[in-house]
């Protein structure tokens, strides 16, 4: 397509892994490009290129993409825009193929994956123009990772991305696309893709807070510049919920005469004090106008809304539904870390111990929560064969007579470093585990000694088996992880 293509997929594959790694390492990003010849049809050579040549996917695969792109068109009239100038008229034009083109290749990727079964979630660049081809920027990620964090529920809303994961993905593409745009005229020595991947993702978070903020400007910035301050020596915790004036979930408790704007950050930083426990300052995202509480989502006005949280000096969250989507510190986003969805983790139960059942599937999760909890770390180890592991690490463990394991008595031996040994039923044989296993090459070199020590034990146990991961540093896994 053009001489550079390849230097150029790779410093794209590069700056992806940047960024990417920056939030979930698990994500495993990957990008290639593929070029559609703007002047051949699609059975001659060369119509369709894939950069690396050694892609698994060929050109044959997405020999259809045009036909597609077509076919996308809405059947009868469509609105058409005039313009005064023709160049312009002409511009739109090709804006909206350049739509259907791109809208295309993800059809056919979403096909590819779900033929060949790759478990991966693919996003596409819109086309850019070069050496007489049309190319497309691929980015696929782990559906596994992507998937496991929440996302804003409903149709997705053109740019308006559902989750931070999503702001990311349109962000590096745009980044990735303007790059591609600019290396023809760039210098060899020149790097073209070398934004900072922090400042990647500070874009990504001010672009996702406007679906928060419902397309009102300035909502992040607002909630770095209230969270950097201090009252009285103090540093600024409180909560702020983010809706609409006069939405009928949120009841008022004290009204401002006078509104105060968001960007008042000091008065803002006042105001935070009046929230407390269920009580947290009403604000449009422009002006703050008073004190209320979200009613219980039993009530019939109950209606998800933004809350944000401001947790210690120059940190806040944003989540919907009591569900984290973003954590902000030092105004840097990244994606909640340590959170476990009670679905997968009944879905990981129902799979690796099936005679398992929902009485016993909600107690393991009662004590997940509990050693959820530990904030230096512990291990929480489910397996068949519990009684008769505890009898082979006993040089390396202290075992216990067999006894049901309850919340209250998980608190106390998870204090001490090792794993916590329980048979499904919760009965505990076992604490303070130093676990072994077999070298894996599942292993994350940029993980903790804890979680690759239980990842090689999984792998190598001969009993069926679940393990709780809790890392010093916030994070929560399950392992094996959750299969979809």
């Amino acid at each position: 397509m053009w001489e550079n293509q390849s230097l150029f997929r790779v410093s794209a594959q590069l700056f992806a892994d940047g960024v990417f790694n920056l939030l979930d390492r698990a994500l495993k990003p990957e990008v290639f490009l593929l070029g559609i010849a703007s002047a051949r049809e699609t059975d001659e050579p060369q119509a369709v290129v894939i950069e690396p040549q050694s892609h698994r996917y060929t050109p044959a695969d997405f020999a259809a993409v045009k036909e597609h792109a077509v076919a996308l068109e809405p059947d009868g009239p469509r609105e058409v825009v005039y313009h005064l100038h023709q160049l312009d008229h002409d511009r739109f034009e090709k804006q909206r193929w350049y739509e259907l083109l791109r809208r295309a290749t993800e059809h056919t990727l979403h096909e590819l994956v779900g033929q060949r079964q790759e478990e991966r979630v693919s996003f596409c660049s819109l086309p850019v123009s070069t050496g007489g081809y049309q190319v497309l920027i691929v980015l696929q990620l782990s559906a596994e990772a992507y998937h496991s964090y929440y996302a804003l529920p409903g149709p997705a809303v053109p740019n308006r991305p559902a989750s931070l994961l999503a702001a990311t993905v349109e962000e590096l593409l745009l980044d990735a696309s303007r790059a591609l745009r600019e290396s023809d005229h760039a210098d060899d020595d020149r790097l073209v893709l070398n934004r900072d991947y922090n400042e990647v993702l500070r874009a990504a978070g001010r672009r996702f807070m406007l679906r928060a903020a419902a397309g009102s400007h300035g909502l992040y910035d607002a909630c770095n510049g209230i969270a950097a301050l201090r009252h009285e020596g103090d540093e600024g915790v409180g909560t702020m919920l983010v809706s609409r004036r006069n939405h009928p979930a949120v009841v008022p408790v004290l009204t401002l005469d006078a509104p105060v704007p968001l960007r008042d950050y000091r008065r803002i930083r006042k105001l935070l004090e009046l929230s407390e426990d269920r009580h947290a300052l009403i604000t449009d995202a422009t002006d703050v106008f008073g004190l209320g509480y979200l009613v219980e989502p039993d009530d019939a006005q109950y209606e998800p809304v933004f809350t944000v949280h401001f947790t210690k000096h120059y940190s806040w969250e944003l989540s919907h539904d009591g569900q984290r989507m973003m954590k902000v510190v030092s105004n840097t986003p990244r994606l909640p870390q340590g959170t476990i969805d009670e679905n997968n983790f009944t879905r990981a139960v129902s799979r690796i111990f099936p005679v398992l059942d929902a009485a016993g599937i909600a107690y393991l999760w009662e004590l997940t929560l509990n050693a959820a909890k530990q904030e230096h770390g512990t291990i929480l180890l489910i397996s068949e064969g519990a009684a008769q592991e505890a009898v082979r690490l006993s040089p390396q463990c202290f075992r216990v007579t067999p006894r049901l394991m309850t919340p209250s008595v998980l608190r106390l031996v998870t204090n001490i470093d090792g794993a916590v040994l329980i048979e499904p039923s919760g009965t505990c044989h076992a604490i303070g585990a130093i676990l072994d296993g077999l070298a894996t090459e599942k292993g994350d070199s940029s993980r903790g000694s804890r979680y690759n020590s239980v990842l090689r034990y999984v792998e190598s146990s001969r009993y069926p088996v679940l393990a709780v991961v809790v890392s010093e540093d916030g994070w929560i896994d399950l392992l094996p992880p959750v299969m979809r």
